[in-house]
């Protein structure tokens, strides 16, 4: 007789089992990911304001900066303390000797057209006023991050309403259930979306004040 393939023992075949598909998620699960979504996006939107300048300094305006710290690219408000020396002027302590030339140099050639002035450790930034047209030019740009802010909550609507219509397709909910999601979506993103227009409100209001 041929010997057997599997010496020793039976060859386990697989088994037919029934495919399982995981629970689709619920009109409540789908609002409150879209929630933590759209609040992700309002987050990066305060970060994006934070880095615009103002016609009053204030230490954000430098966390885009990057120093090249042993080899790494490394923020400036991780090599240094940023602080407000008065109304019009930076004072930026560095914590390593060596990175002051280097912390001095980034500053400089930055997009900021600031002069900075060191001191040893200490390096100190004024900030010169901002004109009228400069001012307008950087509520454009305000308006442009508020814009795009608001398309990544939108995105984020759209997404919750596809989840919505294909658990009902599915019918893992009803047609009531998809409409009242939907409705609850609909708030969600114009509270949203009102908050954005708070905040850009507020930045402007900043930027155009003398």
């Amino acid at each position: 007789s041929r010997p057997s393939p599997w010496p020793g023992s039976c060859p386990a075949f697989p088994t037919d089992t029934p495919e399982t598909h995981a629970p689709m998620p619920t009109p409540a699960d789908i609002k409150k990911t879209a929630e933590q979504k759209m609040q992700k996006g309002i987050e990066s939107f305060r970060t994006a304001l934070s880095k615009i300048r103002t016609g009053r300094p204030h230490p954000g305006v430098l966390d885009h900066i990057h120093v090249d710290y042993y080899g790494t690219s490394t923020p400036i408000n991780q090599v240094a303390n940023i602080s407000l020396a008065d109304a019009r002027t930076l004072l930026v302590n560095v914590w390593e000797k060596s990175m002051a030339v280097v912390v001095e140099k980034a500053i400089r050639d930055s997009d900021l057209g600031v002069n900075p002035q060191s001191m040893g450790t200490a390096i100190r930034v004024p900030m010169p006023p901002l004109s009228e047209e400069r001012r307008r030019e950087i509520v454009k740009v305000t308006k442009h991050e508020g814009e795009a802010a608001k398309v990544v909550i939108r995105g984020v609507r759209r997404e919750a309403n596809d989840e919505l219509k294909a658990a009902a397709k599915a019918k893992e909910i009803s047609e009531d259930d998809e409409r009242r999601g939907q409705e609850d979506i609909q708030k969600t993103t114009d509270r949203f979306i009102a908050e954005i227009d708070k905040l850009l409100a507020a930045k402007e209001q900043e930027i155009m004040t003398v």
